[in-house]
C-alpha cells in the first residue's frame, strides 16, 4: 500500500506549492509503488526556512538538558518502531533487511548519544593572568541549518544531522534524497511523536536542483550539512564559499582494503565481501579497491571470484538474500557503464559484470557481483568512486607499494589493512591518508561516538557523528567570555 506525503512545515503536513509530485518506487520491483511525494519549489522552500527561524529564539533558549530529553524520547520511539521502519530502508532504498535494521539502529544510537551531550556541552574555564578576572568559553548554536542528505542510508544519515543539530540549539530544514523521501517523512514523523516543538523540525520533499540548492543558498539560512556526490558538494563548497556560510561536506571514497602475504585470508576475505558488495556497493565506506600482496594475489583472487558467484541477489526481505538491487535505474546504468569503462582499460573480467533480470531479479535493478583484476591504478574504475557492486584487485610487492596505491587518488575516506605483523599495521596507521582506518576489519563500521569524515575530495568542514571533533563542533559556536571584578582597568599583556 503507497503512502501519500507531504512537506512538513512549522508543525503542519503540507502539500507542495506548485501542486507537483514525483513518486518512489521499490528498486526490487519497480512495479511497487511506496510513495506520492511533493515536488517542493522555492515557496516550499521559503516557508519551511521562515518557519525555522521563528522558531528559534524558543529553542535555543530551552535547557539543553531538556532538549535532550527530547531525543531521549525519539531514540525509545525508533527502538519500538524498528522492525517496521527497516522494513521500509529495505523496501524504499533496496538494502538487504538486516542492514535495513542497522540503518535504524544508527539512528537509535545516535540518538541516546546527542542525548546526553545534552548535559555534556561544556566549554573550558581557565584562569586569567590577570588578578580578579575569569575566563571561560561556551557554546551557543548556530541558528537555523540546511540539512541535505542522501539515499544509501535514508534514516540513519538524516538522523546524525538532526539530532546533532537539535541538541546543539539549533532549528533545522531537511531536504532529503528524492529517492528515499518515505523513510525521511517517517523519521521526521517520529520526532513530532516525541514532543519537537513546531517549527523546529522542517521537511521538505524535492529534487536537488529545485529545492536543495535554493535552500542552502537561502539568504535566511545559517549554516549547511551536505551529504552526496562530489560534484554536487564541490559546487556548494564554491557558492557558499563566497557567501561566508558554514558548510559540512561528506562526499564519498574511493576506499581501499590492504592485505599483505602475512594476513588470515579468510578474515580477509569476509572483509572484502562486506565491504565490497554490501549494500551493493552503495556506501561511501565501500571497498571498492582490495591491494593484495603477489605472494597471496592469486590464491585470494580464487577465493573471492568463488565466493563472489555464491552470494545471492534478490528482494532484501527474503532472509536468503545477500546482495540487494541499486537504487534506481540512473544508478543500475552508471555502474553498468563502469563496468564496460573498465574492460575498455584492459582489466580482466573475472566475475559478474552483468544486470540479473532472471526470476525475481526480473522487475528490479540488479547487477551480478563484480570483480576485476590486473587493475592498474592509473584506470579509471582504480580512480573514481563506481558506487555499485564492483571491486578492482590490485597487485603489490611492499606495504610501501601498497600505501603508494592507496593514497594515491583524491579520496581520502576509509582504508583497511589486514596483517598480523604489528609493525606493519602501526606504520598503515600513521601513513594511509584517510580520515578513517581500520586494521584487521572491513572499511565499514563506524561507530556514532566518534567522528565521521574523511580528508581530500572525501569531504570538508567537520566531520558527522561524535562530540569534539565531530559534529557539535560543526552545529555549535564558541563563545569566549570575560569577566573583570577589579573595578579597574586591566590590561592583558601590559599590566603585570
Amino acid at each position: 500500500m503507497s503512502m501519500t506525503i507531504r512537506n512538513f512545515i512549522g508543525g503542519e503536513w503540507k502539500s507542495a506549492k506548485g501542486g507537483g509530485h514525483f513518486d518512489s518506487f521499490n528498486p526490487a520491483n519497480v512495479n511497487e509503488l511506496l510513495a506520492t511525494v511533493p515536488r517542493s519549489g522555492r515557496e516550499d522552500v521559503d516557508l519551511a526556512v521562515a518557519a525555522a527561524r521563528e522558531s528559534f529564539l524558543l529553542w535555543r533558549r530551552m535547557p539543553a538538558p531538556r532538549r535532550g530529553e527530547i531525543l531521549y524520547r525519539a531514540a525509545e520511539l525508533l527502538l519500538r518502531q524498528k522492525e517496521g521502519l527497516g522494513e521500509l530502508v529495505t523496501r524504499e532504498m533496496g538494502k538487504v533487511l538486516p542492514e535495513g535494521l542497522g540503518d535504524v539502529q544508527e539512528a537509535i544510537d545516535i540518538a541516546y548519544y546527542m542525548a546526553g551531550e545534552g548535559r555534556r556541552l561544556q566549554g573550558e574555564t581557565v584562569p586569567s593572568e590577570l588578578p580578579d578576572k575569569d575566563c571561560k568559553s561556551v557554546r551557543e548554536p548556530l541558528g537555523a541549518v540546511a540539512l541535505i542528505t542522501p539515499w544509501n542510508f535514508p534514516i540513519a544519515i538524516p538522523a546524525w544531522k538532526i539530532f546533532a543539530s537539535l541538541i546543539c540549539g539549533n532549528t533545522v530544514v531537511l531536504k532529503p534524497s528524492s529517492s528515499t523521501p518515505a523513510c525521511a517523512t517517517v523519521l521526521v514523523e517520529v520526532l513530532g511523536q516525541a514532543g519537537i516543538p513546531a517549527g523546529v523540525v522542517n521537511l521538505v520533499h524535492g529534487a536537488g536542483e529545485e529545492a536543495g540548492e535554493y535552500l542552502a543558498t537561502h539568504p535566511d539560512i545559517n549554516a549547511v550539512s551536505f551529504t552526496g556526490s562530489v560534484a554536487a558538494g564541490e559546487r556548494l563548497e564554491g557558492l557558499l564559499g563566497k557567501m561566508h556560510r558554514p558548510l559540512a561536506t561528506e562526499m564519498g571514497g574511493k576506499n581501499a582494503i590492504i592485505i599483505m602475504d602475512d594476513a588470515d585470508l579468510q578474515l580477509a576475505l569476509e572483509g572484502v565481501l562486506w565491504g565490497g558488495f554490501g549494500t551493493s556497493g552503495q556506501r561511501c565506506t565501500a571497498a571498492s579497491r582490495v591491494v593484495v600482496h603477489e605472494k597471496v594475489h592469486d590464491r585470494f583472487v580464487v577465493m573471492l571470484v568463488e565466493a563472489a558467484k555464491r552470494l545471492r541477489l534478490g528482494d532484501g526481505l527474503k532472509r536468503e538474500t545477500d546482495v540487494g538491487p541499486v537504487v534506481n535505474e540512473q544508478q543500475l546504468n552508471k555502474v553498468l557503464g563502469y563496468i564496460r569503462t573498465g574492460r575498455d582499460e584492459g582489466a580482466e573480467l573475472v566475475t559478474g559484470g552483468q544486470q540479473v533480470t532472471a526470476g525475481e531479479c526480473a522487475r528490479g535493478y540488479f547487477i551480478a557481483p563484480t570483480v576485476f583484476v590486473d587493475v592498474t591504478s592509473s584506470m579509471r574504475i582504480a580512480r573514481e568512486e563506481i558506487f555499485g557492486p564492483v571491486v578492482s584487485v590490485i597487485k603489490c610487492s611492499s606495504l610501501d607499494e601498497a600505501l603508494e596505491i592507496v593514497n594515491g587518488v583524491p579520496f581520502g575516506l576509509v582504508s583497511s589493512i589486514y596483517s598480523r605483523n604489528v609493525n606493519l599495521t602501526a606504520r598503515a596507521e600513521r601513513d594511509l591518508q584517510t580520515g578513517i582506518v581500520y586494521i584487521n576489519a572491513s572499511t565499514i563500521g563506524a561507530e556514532v561516538h566518534l567522528p565521521f569524515g574523511g580528508w581530500k575530495h572525501s569531504g570538508s568542514g567537520h566531520p558527522e557523528a561524535g562530540g569534539r571533533g565531530g559534529a557539535l563542533d560543526f552545529y555549535s559556536r564558541v563563545k569566549v567570555i570575560y569577566r573583570d571584578f577589579s573595578g579597574r582597568l586591566q590590561r592583558a599583556q601590559i599590566d603585570k
